[in-house]
């Protein structure tokens, strides 16, 4: 499967879990901020491309869950240097730039975006070949 087939069917996905046109589905896109995203949709959406791909994406690898309940990376309601390490060491796909200078835990979800989903599941099938 290549880049292309694999966007689009992440479009697909995405349009279908979330009720947006596919073409509002672009690779900037954040999940929350521009799709309308709410947290219960990232177990839908997981289900969806578990399915869409036949692939077993395990619970807090496409999107961090199990970091943000530890105290050495969450503090005051903000991420700590510590977490943003954590988050690039386990989420190479996720992109934390813009998010470390103002790292509010609540913003978080805002850095999820179509291309990582699509990153994430470029090195997971290539992984599977």
């Amino acid at each position: 499967m290549n880049d292309k087939d694999i966007f689009s069917k992440v479009q697909e996905t995405l349009a279908g879990a979330l009720g947006v046109d596919r073409e509002d589905v672009k690779p900037e896109a954040s999940l929350t901020r521009d799709l309308g995203a709410e947290s219960i949709d990232f177990i839908d959406i997981i289900f969806r491309l578990e399915k869409n791909f036949d692939i077993k994406i395990p619970s807090g690898e496409l999107f961090p869950a199990n970091i943000l309940n530890d105290e050495r990376f969450v503090k005051d309601g903000r991420v700590t240097p510590e977490g943003i390490a954590e988050l690039k060491a386990k989420h190479p796909y996720l992109d934390v730039t813009s998010f470390s200078n103002d790292p509010q835990l609540t913003k978080l979800a805002e850095q999820f975006t179509v291309r990582m989903i699509v990153q994430y599941l470029q090195e997971r099938l290539a992984k599977k070949v």
